[in-house]
């Protein structure tokens, strides 16, 4: 799979009964197909809960949703301790997909659902970490994802 900029870690792999290779999701708790966005999101969720602290138990990978009556799924989001509701959700693209305006399209479709506090888009090699608040009506791009313990 395509080198990233994201911190390696010991991968599990195997291949299922039809000969594909799968990765193990430790948020889905299963083995799922191995397509080079998943190789993405299994890194990026690998640098949350490692190297940022963010506490497994409040992610979760391929959350459905209703956007305008289109059933959707938002690739990963960051539920609060208290309540449960969003407070972050990234969208994961294949290293070799441009991040576009078109993806911001995207994740900002599925926040106009969740009213999330953080948006991340990444393709792996290029990550771009958006902060909203809603109270100001302002929005800024941050240049790093925060630690889990810097919040707002």
């Amino acid at each position: 799979m395509h080198p990233l900029n994201l911190p390696a870690f010991e991968v599990k792999t195997r291949q299922n009964d039809c000969g594909q290779t799968e990765i193990y999701d430790r948020l889905r708790r299963r083995y799922v197909a191995l397509t080079p966005e998943e190789w993405v999101r299994q890194h990026f969720t690998n640098y949350l809960i490692v190297h940022l602290h963010y506490p497994p138990g409040l992610l979760a990978n391929e959350v459905s949703l209703n956007v305008n009556g289109a059933r959707r799924r938002c690739d990963s989001v960051l539920y609060d301790r208290n309540g449960g509701r969003p407070r972050l959700i990234v969208e994961y693209k294949a290293p070799d997909v441009r991040i576009t305006q078109h993806v911001f399209n995207q994740i900002s479709s599925y926040n106009s659902v969740l009213r999330a506090d953080y948006l991340i888009v990444t393709n792996g090699l290029e990550h771009y970490i958006l902060h909203l608040d809603y109270a100001r009506q302002t929005a800024h791009y941050l240049p790093a994802v925060p630690d889990f313990a810097d919040l707002v």
